[in-house]
């Protein structure tokens, strides 16, 4: 169910601390950690709390989380001081997208040229 701990879900199992992770903020409803494969010298994942399986279902069970989420990007951004210079948000969505693991998550890639249109 939408909303709710998923057994098998790499980033449940993060929220709930059971699997490790590079936490580099944490708020009430989201939790930021650093990718283990960057692509960027900036590769920061912003993940609700709750489980939802890609960002449509995300935004529409819960929109003010999604803003959330998305608000939260941007404090990733100026902490890791790329945002006077440019950064990308990346919601993956669905597995043609390259979406690996279906916990909604945004992507915070920055300190780099960041080329468009995107690989």
């Amino acid at each position: 169910m939408a909303g709710e701990p998923q057994a098998d879900c790499l980033f449940c199992k993060i929220v709930a601390g059971t699997v490790p992770a590079t936490v580099v903020r944490e708020t009430e409803t989201t939790v930021a950690f650093r990718d283990i494969n960057p692509q960027a010298p900036t590769h920061v994942l912003v993940i609700p709390k709750a489980h939802y399986a890609d960002a449509a279902s995300l935004a529409a069970g819960a929109p003010d989380l999604a803003a959330d989420v998305l608000r939260e990007a941007g404090e990733i951004a100026a902490q890791e001081k790329v945002d006077d210079h440019g950064y990308r948000i990346v919601f993956n969505t669905g597995a043609g997208a390259g979406q690996t693991v279906f916990h909604t998550h945004a992507h915070v890639l920055g300190g780099r040229g960041l080329q468009w249109p995107p690989g």
